[in-house]
């Protein structure tokens, strides 16, 4: 049986996973022992912990493209920047509900699940470069 999947999907798996692992541990931490990363130190060790395996979800998608051919890079270019639009456009909308509609406040960290969520959403529907 030939191997469809190309070096940087093989690649990317793994290091999706590991960031994705590295997040939800730091996420399982404050929800476990809110208090514990109250303190001024704490909190500021807590913000670090949480944007590292995030800029590393955003290298491996930038590694991915780079090692990637033209047609899987561009494809793979247009769902991320569809998908930033969506979550981009959902969030600051959100944010004009909370101030002008009451709509209830959403923390600012769940723009985050939002982009990988529209991202996941425009996949399967953005299937051409043009």
């Amino acid at each position: 049986m030939p191997d469809i999947l190309s070096r940087p999907a093989k690649l990317y798996g793994p290091r999706t996973l590991g960031f994705l692992g590295l997040y939800a541990l730091v996420l399982v931490l404050l929800i476990a022992a809110p208090a514990a990363f109250r303190g001024f130190s704490m909190a500021w060790i807590l913000v670090a912990a949480i944007m590292a395996p995030i800029l590393g979800q955003t290298w491996a998608v930038l590694v991915f493209m780079r090692d990637s051919d033209e047609v899987v890079r561009a494809l793979t270019a247009r769902r991320f920047i569809v998908a930033a639009g969506l979550a981009l456009s959902v969030f600051a909308g959100w944010g004009f509900a909370e101030t002008y509609a009451n709509a209830p406040h959403l923390e600012g960290y769940y723009v985050y699940a939002l982009f990988w969520g529209a991202f996941a959403l425009v996949t399967p529907l953005i299937r051409s470069t043009q």
